[in-house]
């Protein structure tokens, strides 16, 4: 092995480690829809590896998660194999009847994940990552530090923070986390919950659409607290080293990545031998210490310099809290027109 990259070193125990595994679909195309970001290194991890154990092909749909989810729809749950999906797309996808569940016995790797991720919808398709949500601030210029959700309406954090938009992935919770503030439900008081966030507004600087945009707003100094998705954290930290994600004693929560079979999926028996195969230590293990997503394998083992970066080990995941996407996809319509009444469009 003497003069090997490391990462063709990886690739053949990729290799190796799955080697015994029946090739289903001798010359055959799976098709897989994702976002389409990381691509070389999905292709280097999972793509190259797999075609060589499957003797199949592999391509891709790519686009954001409403527009493959509603093409999806559009095509009766035909012309995909396997989809990936962050939790509360999957949950709709769910609702809308174009998944069909897993065959958990052709997916041994689901044995070695962490409970939160084998089956966090039901008998559908497991997560193949685990992120979470809370609040990062500037430690330089925030003082005393944030330890709660209730720190956002500090009335020292005016013109300071930068929320979600109501539409990206975090934007709903931060409804939730207002109506906790309120000392209601959010489902059964909407009016408690965006009394809260009105209540909230002085202290909001802008909403922010994408990480890039939100990187941005704290580079320039112009926001030094947000609502954040764990991903970003790295990005910040580039900008200015005093961000860091806050310790909240009541907990983080969690965001899920899924990978679902549709219904009209031609190629059933290579799609279960795909999602074990990225569900397996060794892929699992490359992503994350590439930097490219957190492992749900609990037979990863990172240095603390990597594991830092991640929703990673029990512990932590422990603290998760859930969140019921069927609840939140019915009151989001709702929530959306009650926002933009606040915020503006």
């Amino acid at each position: 092995m003497k003069g090997l990259s490391l990462a063709r070193v990886a690739g053949f125990a990729i290799i190796a480690a799955t080697a015994a595994l029946p090739a289903y679909a001798q010359a055959k195309t799976l098709t897989v829809s994702w976002w389409g970001y990381n691509g070389e290194k999905m292709q280097a991890n999972i793509v190259e590896p797999f075609k060589k154990i499957c003797g199949c092909d592999v391509v891709f749909e790519t686009g954001n998660n409403a527009d493959r989810l509603n093409k999806l729809k559009l095509r009766g749950g035909k012309g995909v194999d396997v989809i990936y999906l962050t939790d509360s797309y999957s949950q709709v996808g769910i609702q809308q009847g174009l998944f069909q569940e897993i065959d958990r016995s052709k997916v041994p790797n689901l044995a070695d994940l962490y409970h939160l991720a084998k089956a966090p919808q039901g008998n559908y398709g497991p997560a193949y990552t685990i992120g979470r949500v809370g609040i990062v601030y500037d430690t330089a210029k925030v003082n005393p530090p944030i330890t709660s959700w209730n720190d956002l309406w500090r009335a020292d954090l005016k013109g300071a923070i930068s929320l979600p938009g109501i539409t990206t992935t975090a934007g709903p919770l931060t409804v939730l986390e207002a109506g906790k503030h309120a000392g209601v439900d959010s489902y059964a008081d909407a009016d408690k919950a965006f009394a809260a966030i009105e209540a909230l507004k002085p202290n909001v600087v802008k909403n922010y659409n994408t990480g890039s945009e939100l990187v941005n707003l704290i580079s320039t100094g112009e926001v030094k607290v947000a609502l954040a998705q764990d991903f970003v954290l790295t990005s910040m930290r580039a900008a200015v080293p005093t961000m860091a994600w806050a310790d909240l004693k009541d907990g983080d929560i969690a965001t899920l990545n899924t990978v679902n079979i549709p219904k009209g999926s031609e190629n059933v028996e290579l799609a279960h031998q795909f999602i074990n195969f990225v569900l397996s230590k060794d892929v699992q293990q490359m992503e994350a210490e590439q930097g490219v997503d957190a492992p749900v394998s609990t037979k990863v083992a990172l240095t603390p310099e990597k594991a830092k970066l991640w929703t990673y080990g029990p512990d932590m995941i422990a603290k998760l809290s859930r969140i019921d996407y069927q609840k939140l996809n019915e009151a989001q319509s709702d929530w959306v027109d009650r926002w933009n009444e606040i915020f503006g469009m």
